[in-house]
């Protein structure tokens, strides 16, 4: 397998951003006036308000570039989260500047027409975004979008951060306040992202971590989240107050040299009140230096002093917040972005680096995305502030960067990936998420995506430790290196190929499918491939294979390979009598797009991708040698389906252009063999198997409705033997995109088939896999997304028959295996056991839900990070208190002030958990 390196634009984004931030940055803030053409929330399409003064109506057309999305490019539109006072004079200045954002928006989509949306998130909740568009909320439902908590706005605000939030669980805290206290950790938590390091733990006289597995920081990515979640929400308070257990217990996490963030560290403390300062411990560990933040939150309503709180805030750059109500929780377990903006903003412009962000899926329908983006600042004369204003965002399209690199110029089996500084995937043909209704980012590992092995290990290393915060690679097996660059300049022969595909010839050669490419620009497509081949004709009577919008490439192979595929019908298939052998169809597929199947009657059952590149008799057919059967699933009428590829070799290089193919009849096995096996035998059971252990073929009449599903459905304990004898291996993977029900239902071992199944040579060469799991349509609200074990099975290298004395304990019985050369089958023979019941294993290829074991993975970590600045001013820190430090605190700082931050300690190799991920 050969990766090489793969390069495609994304247009000017970083430009733009550049210049949208440089143009906010000019921008004061504005006296206030009410503004006469601003959505305080942008309104369903014909929809006017006419009692809410600061909306206006809008006509909102399709556009191409937002699907399912109707936009209008001459205004922008603003969302504002339902518990924030639209009426506010705080929100209607944010409306009165922001404003000025439009023109910018305007302009920059006159330079870059391929701009998709561009956002701006205010630290004040306002999100203003171009084009607009009716702002898409869910129906019956709260409308609870905050940009402040998106994943893009949250990477954009502030450097990486290491947290560790202590909870005090004594006695006094129980009732409304414990429960407030659970839920403020939970919001706390989601206001953290994948780039983010975090442990929670919980104390009384002494603390101990809330999820005794995490015995260190793990990466706040979504499955860890959710761990820390329901510990959290299990909670009970009993003891007595003792705040220096718990700040040792942090302070000790964030000082312990394991794999972080590298970047801000804080502790965040939830209490209900008390008055030890803890004093020696911030000496111990914090001061003069003063390097951890720490952040204190007083919840529920009670008389305590809240003096010390306020004091411990300020005496460690932090800020002391009151969360007195469930309505303060949302908005107080945020705010602490403020405080680690500043720095950031104090570096000036040498904060203004674009990040990019995980995947996540777009709130206004765009998809899948990952976004540009990049703090704005007010940097005016006259301001004095240290707070980001804001994050602008552009947005770019996962399927965008598809078509930079599409399939077919790729071949059925290449394909190129993307991954950020920490290993995950910005784009892979395996990140293909089920549930995509979520908050969270598609945060899907390299490593987890496909087979691991050391290799890619290393790949994901040496991709992770260049500079840029995104790598691009290509991967090509062999045979895909070269291609066929066909050149019809006969438009004579042109003509006549032509004329194959056109449905009157159908009926004498055979019914033909076109994959649906981009093969002009202005030709339509469609799901309905009868439709797009219509569509397709009339669009090739008015335009040349060789005109400037199409792509010539793309015409001149398809239109070869369908001469070629036509002299195949003449030639071959019309002189054999079909039936004679068995055969219900024959037909080919190529590299060019063609798909012929014949006789045409035979198109009716035919249910196969018509792109080839996407089919699995295709895709599997080029990566095994000799022919590959696929049974039917779950007793489908169609038959057998038989399939190899054409290998040709042209100067020296070895192609596989195209797949040639057949189906059998039903597999009745008094039809199909002629083997010693009687049909229906009373006292031999005879079985052929494809080679990940499905059943092909049965000589028991109570099997014929087996067919297609693993064997254990039909003989439950052969599998066991096989295995146990090496005729089959086992391969068990991790899907972490898979979607479970509350009460997992019974699929036992009868899921179809993934694309292949794996061989030797494809653990050490192949680089993709996908999954058996049946893909969810249209999931419940019910379903979440959850891990499973995905288990394959597949041929060992042997090649022998073998005759196996499976031994049940009460009985024995004697079978015969043998792998049937050029063919991906294995003939089975068995005798019946004599007794009801086998001690032996029952083998499964069902996905089961589990929990992850493996180690932490690597990460990056920052290359520029904004967490210490000597000119912050830090006596601003909570509710009306200004900190006065003491005398000895002041004195230790003024002997050891340091003039730059300290430089972190580097990470160590990652530890393993042993009962759960904490990558």
């Amino acid at each position: 397998m050969r990766m090489d390196s793969v390069c495609f634009s994304s247009r000017c984004v970083g430009r733009l951003l550049s210049y949208v931030i440089a143009e906010s940055y000019i921008l004061s803030f504005c006296i206030l006036r009410r503004p006469s053409q601003i959505n305080d929330r942008a309104q369903p399409e014909d929809v006017f308000r006419s009692s809410n003064p600061y909306s206006m109506k809008l006509e909102f057309v399709d556009d191409p570039n937002f699907p399912n999305k109707k936009v209008n490019y001459s205004y922008s539109a603003v969302q504002i989260p339902t518990d924030i006072y639209k009426g506010s004079p705080v929100i209607l200045n944010e409306l009165n500047w922001t404003q000025s954002l439009e023109k910018v928006f305007i302009d920059n989509r006159r330079e870059d027409s391929s701009l998709r949306w561009q956002v701006f998130g205010s630290a004040t909740g306002v999100t203003r975004y171009y084009p607009a568009a009716p702002w898409s909320s869910t129906q019956n439902k709260i409308d609870l979008y905050d940009v402040r908590r998106r994943p893009w706005y949250i990477q954009g605000a502030s450097s990486p951060k290491d947290m560790v939030i202590i909870v005090d669980v004594s006695g006094s805290v129980s009732g409304l306040t414990l429960k407030l206290m659970k839920n403020s950790v939970v919001k706390m938590l989601d206001t953290l992202s994948d780039d983010d390091y975090v442990n929670v733990a919980r104390f009384s006289e002494k603390a101990e971590a809330v999820v005794p597995c995490f015995k260190t920081l793990v990466q706040a990515n979504k499955r860890n989240k959710n761990i820390f979640k329901e510990s959290i929400m299990n909670m009970h308070a009993k003891g007595t107050t003792d705040y220096k257990s718990g700040f040792q217990f942090a302070f000790e996490q964030l000082l312990n040299v394991t794999p972080r963030a590298g970047c801000n560290k804080m502790i965040m403390m939830f209490t209900d009140g008390g008055e030890d300062r803890a004093q020696d411990i911030f000496e111990k560990y914090n001061w003069p230096n003063k390097t951890i933040r720490v952040f204190t939150f007083s919840v529920g309503q009670h008389n305590y002093d809240v003096t010390p709180l306020q004091w411990i805030a300020c005496a460690n750059k932090g800020f002391y917040y009151e969360i007195p109500s469930i309505g303060a929780i949302r908005i107080n377990t945020q705010e602490y972005l403020d405080v680690l903006g500043r720095p950031m903003v104090l570096a000036g412009p040498r904060a203004k680096q674009v990040q990019w962000t995980n995947v996540y899926q777009d709130a206004l329908t765009l998809g899948l995305v990952i976004t540009g983006t990049m703090p704005v600042f007010n940097l005016t004369a006259d301001a004095n502030s240290q707070l980001v204003l804001g994050v602008m965002g552009v947005d770019v399209a996962i399927s965008e960067i598809k078509k930079k690199t599409p399939t077919y110029r790729l071949g059925a089996n290449g394909y190129t990936f993307a991954i950020d500084q920490n290993g995950y995937l910005l784009l892979h043909p395996n990140l293909q998420p089920k549930i995509i209704n979520f908050i969270e980012p598609v945060t899907l590992d390299f490593l987890d995506a496909e087979l691991m092995d050391s290799k890619k290990e290393e790949v994901t290393r040496a991709l992770s430790r260049t500079p840029t915060p995104q790598q691009c690679r290509l991967v090509l097996p062999t045979y895909s290196e070269n291609h066929i660059k066909a050149n019809l300049s006969d438009q004579i022969l042109q003509v006549q190929y032509f004329e194959s595909l056109l449905p009157n010839s159908f009926e004498s050669e055979g019914h033909v499918f076109i994959a649906p490419r981009e093969y002009c620009n202005e030709l339509e497509l469609s799901n309905n491939n009868t439709e797009f081949l219509l569509n397709f004709i009339a669009l090739m009577e008015k335009v040349t294979p060789d005109s400037k919008q199409c792509d010539s490439l793309l015409l001149h192979n398809l239109i070869l390979d369908t001469g070629i595929i036509r002299q195949l019908v003449e030639k071959v298939w019309k002189t054999k009598d079909l039936a004679s052998y068995g055969f219900l169809a024959v037909f080919a597929a190529t590299d060019g797009g063609i798909t012929r199947v014949y006789p045409n009657k035979a198109a009716e059952t035919w249910e196969e991708d018509p792109e080839p590149f996407n089919a699995s008799y295709y895709r599997r057919s080029l990566d095994n040698k000799g022919y590959i059967f696929r049974a039917p699933y779950q007793n489908d009428t169609i038959g057998i389906l038989v399939s190899t590829a054409v290998e040709i070799t042209v100067g020296g290089k070895t192609l596989k252009p195209a797949g040639e193919l057949s189906s059998t009849h039903h597999p009745l096995w008094e039809r199909s063999c002629e083997m010693d096996c009687d049909y229906n035998s009373e006292d031999l059971l005879c079985y052929l198997l494809d080679d990940g252990g499905f059943l092909i073929m049965s000589n028991q009449k109570e099997h014929s409705n087996k067919v297609g599903m693993f064997i254990t459905e039909a003989d439950q304990y052969l599998m066991h033997a096989l295995y146990n004898n090496s005729l089959y291996n086992r391969k068990q993977s991790l899907d972490y995109q898979s979607v479970c029900e509350p009460v997992p239902t019974s699929n036992t071992g009868a899921a179809p088939r993934g694309v292949f199944v794996p061989t030797i040579a494809d653990f050490v060469n192949l680089a993709w896999w996908t999954s058996a799991a049946v893909e969810a349509e249209g999931t419940d609200s019910k379903e979440t997304s959850c891990v499973t074990i995905q288990t394959q099975f597949y041929f060992t290298n042997v090649s022998s028959s073998y005759g196996i004395m499976q031994d049940c304990g009460n009985c024995s019985r004697l079978i015969h295996a043998r792998k049937l050369n050029n063919t991906n089958l294995l003939f089975v023979v068995a005798e019946k056991l004599p007794c009801n019941a086998c001690e032996a294993e029952k083998l499964s290829q069902v996905e089961t839900e589990c929990i992850l074991t493996h180690a932490a993975r690597y990460r990056k970590g920052p290359t520029v990070c904004y967490d210490y600045n000597i000119t912050e001013n830090t006596s601003d820190c909570g509710r009306g208190y200004s900190f006065r430090p003491s005398v000895h605190t002041l004195s230790l700082s003024i002997l050891n002030t340091p003039s730059q931050p300290p430089t972190p300690p580097p990470p160590s190799p990652p530890v393993p958990c042993p009962c759960s991920s904490h990558r």
